[in-house]
Parts: C-alpha cells; structure tokens; sequence
C-alpha cells in the first residue's frame, strides 16, 4: 500500500479543543494522517478556562491558540437556555455561530463530535452549506465510530480525569455558559443534568 503523499493535503488542520477526550483524539488521528495540527479553543472572556485547554495541549504536545469571540454570542445562547428550560438549543447555536465566525480565517477545521452526539452537531446538510458557503473543509474524525471503539482509543491514547460537570472545569462552551447562568441568578443544575465531563490529564506511551 503506498503512504499518503501529504504534499495533495491542505495540511494545517485547526481543531476546536476543550482539552477533552473527544477533541484530543481527534486531533491524534488527523496528525496520524498528516495533518499538521493546531489547536484551537474558543474564550468570550467570562473565564479564563482556555487554561485548561492550554495544559492539556502541552501534553499532547501540539501548537494551541485561544480565539476571543464577541460576548453577545455566549449572551444569546444563554437567552435560547433559558427561554427553552434546556441547553442543547443553546448550545447549538453557539457552536455554529463559531463555525462561522472561524470559517473565514481556517481552510481545515475539526472538532470532536461524535456519532452518538446530539448536540453540538451538524446535520449533513449544514455541513455541505459550511463547506460550500465558506469553500472550507470540515472534519469531524470520531464520526464512524460507536461509543465502545471510542472507549477503547481513549484508554490507549490517554490519562483522563472524570468529574462531575460541576466539579471538573474545561475549556468547552459549557463552562463559560454556566458562569453566565450564574451570574444571572440562576442554578446551572436546573438546565444542565448532571453528567460526567473529563478532560486528558496524561499522555500514555505507545
């Protein structure tokens, strides 16, 4: 079988990195097929918890940048949770408006969503209009792959850490939504269920 000739590749692939495991294994799998990676973590200066994002790309050892998008967005999109009683609107608006927004600078972009994803995640038709409207390239790498495959590969690939949501702070949309909910007198735990979150804390050898 002849090697990828990544001389044919746009090769500068941006990531949308929260320092977790999904945004972390995408961008191992797209440097495994020659991209080259820099990861990219969205702040609208609520919190500083690109931070964490910055830790973690360390250890994978990849180029990161920190985005500082308007506030209204992240305004807006708490305005959609609370007027729905639910997040995933909300979410979902906030991530295409950074799809957007970050189309007109990147040709390759990628993220972590997953099959089983509900939100944040393009149907196929929104992914065409990005492409098409944007002439970008979208990548979503953990696509083809159902929840135990993607268990395993983070268990050969990386230490994590897993809390609660409200204990274990990352880098997504998330945690600045929830510093907005509070700020406006709300409990986040009343539009959020609790779950799991984790963030890669380690790097294994292979």
């Amino acid at each position: 079988m002849d090697a990828i000739n990544t001389n044919n590749l746009n090769n500068k692939a941006h990531v949308l990195f929260s320092g977790g495991k999904d945004s972390s294994l995408s961008a191992i799998i797209l440097n495994n097929l020659g991209y080259d990676i820099e990861l990219v973590t969205i702040n609208f200066g609520v919190l500083d918890s690109y931070i964490h994002a910055q830790n973690t790309a360390k250890i994978l050892n990849y180029s990161h940048k920190v985005i500082s998008l308007d506030s209204e967005i992240l305004e807006k999109s708490v305005d959609i949770i609370l007027n729905d009683g639910f997040p995933s609107n909300g979410i979902q608006y906030i991530h295409k408006e950074t799809l957007n927004i970050i189309s007109d600078d990147f040709e390759v972009i990628a993220d972590g969503t997953r099959r089983d994803d509900r939100v944040p995640k393009l149907s196929h038709a929104e992914v065409q209009s990005l492409e098409m409207r944007k002439d970008i390239q979208y990548i979503t790498p953990l696509m083809g792959f159902g929840h135990k495959t993607l268990r395993n590969l983070v268990n050969s690939y990386f230490e994590i850490s897993e809390k609660e949501s409200e204990e274990l702070l990352k880098s997504d949309y998330e945690t600045e939504i929830r510093a907005v909910l509070r700020s406006r007198g709300e409990n986040p735990l009343d539009y959020f269920p609790k779950h799991i979150q984790s963030r890669v804390i380690g790097l294994k050898k292979r």
